[in-house]
């Protein structure tokens, strides 16, 4: 019996090491169980699956990156995955056991998740779409190890500062036309929403994720949503539309200032990460008034924000 030469091991014309080699666009249900009497969250992902090629070899089984996501979510049929991040984490595992040639694996997921809100005045039950994404890469070898992260990407409203301040003054000036003191003209110029342009606003956060430990992506979802001017919604009755322009003015933010204020968030809503644990925050303003938009980002670990807001405490202390 005459067994077809493997193509893949050949040796290359160039041998040069790749870094990623892999596929993209691999599109797969999950089910993630919430405990309790919740139901579980069937999310629609997508996946990208790499592994590294060394030199020696033309090209890497790509059909087995396939067969190791069906084989984990077909065993995940019958226990229960918790969090995305592991599922990740497992699925990169197993493609240095399949790949035997590979030294280091690399797993991302994405996928639209359902948050059920009500509408801030009329409290009408609505559905929002916000996209998460989980991350593993797995090293093979007697230092090998597993990282694993895990995060969330939500669309809000922010109101400018600036023009805010702008604006603010002339509303000083025309109340002083109309008669009004100058005390009479500031007070009421503060308590007022004044007008101001906005951006809509994508904010993200990812958190590397070690030793079993849970990192809830509501919780993100929540702090993400908490660092802009306002949240936004697919469903708006009148009375909810003032509500949320009046919210969104009052509570005005640069770009600047939503990486800023998720940076502590984070800090406050996950006290048992360890010092090294590594954050991502994010924060891009579609500008509405100029042609170009805004963009902040932070990368750190949670010991180094831990330390920058300790040390505020004490100067404001």
């Amino acid at each position: 019996m005459n067994l077809l030469p493997d193509i893949q091991a050949c040796v290359p014309d160039y041998p040069i090491n790749l870094t990623r080699v892999g596929v993209t666009g691999v599109k797969k249900l999950v089910k993630v169980e919430r405990g309790g009497d919740e139901r579980p969250v069937v999310l629609i992902s997508n996946f990208e699956v790499f592994v590294d090629l060394p030199s020696d070899r033309k090209g890497a089984n790509l059909s087995r990156n396939f067969e190791v996501i069906d084989d984990v979510l077909e065993a995940a049929i019958n226990r229960p995955v918790y969090e995305i991040e592991e599922l990740c984490g497992e699925i990169a595992q197993r493609l240095l056991s399949r790949h035997e040639y590979a030294s280091r694996a690399e797993v991302k997921m994405k996928s639209e998740y359902i948050v059920r809100r009500q509408t801030p005045y009329t409290r009408v039950n609505c559905q929002e779409v916000v996209d998460i994404f989980a991350e593993a890469v797995a090293r093979a070898g007697p230092d090998g190890y597993v990282r694993k992260k895990v995060g969330a990407e939500v669309v809000g409203t922010t109101a400018c500062p600036c023009a805010q301040e702008i604006m603010r003054d002339k509303v000083r000036q025309e109340l002083a036309k109309l008669g009004l003191s100058l005390k009479e003209a500031a007070e009421i110029a503060e308590r007022l929403p004044v007008a101001t342009h906005n951006q809509r606003g994508r904010g993200s956060v990812s958190i590397e994720v070690r030793n079993q430990r849970c990192v809830s992506i509501d919780r993100i979802i929540r702090i993400i949503e908490e660092s802009m001017s306002s949240k936004v919604y697919g469903l708006l009755k009148r009375p909810d539309e003032a509500m949320v322009v009046e919210r969104a003015h009052s509570n005005p933010k640069f770009v600047e200032d939503c990486v800023r204020s998720m940076a502590q968030k984070v800090v406050d809503s996950f006290p048992d990460l360890p010092e090294d644990a590594a954050v991502t925050l994010k924060q891009i303003n579609e500008e509405s008034i100029h042609q170009h938009n805004a963009f902040a980002e932070r990368v750190a670990t949670m010991g180094e924000l831990r330390a920058e807001l300790a040390h505020m405490g004490r100067d404001q202390a």
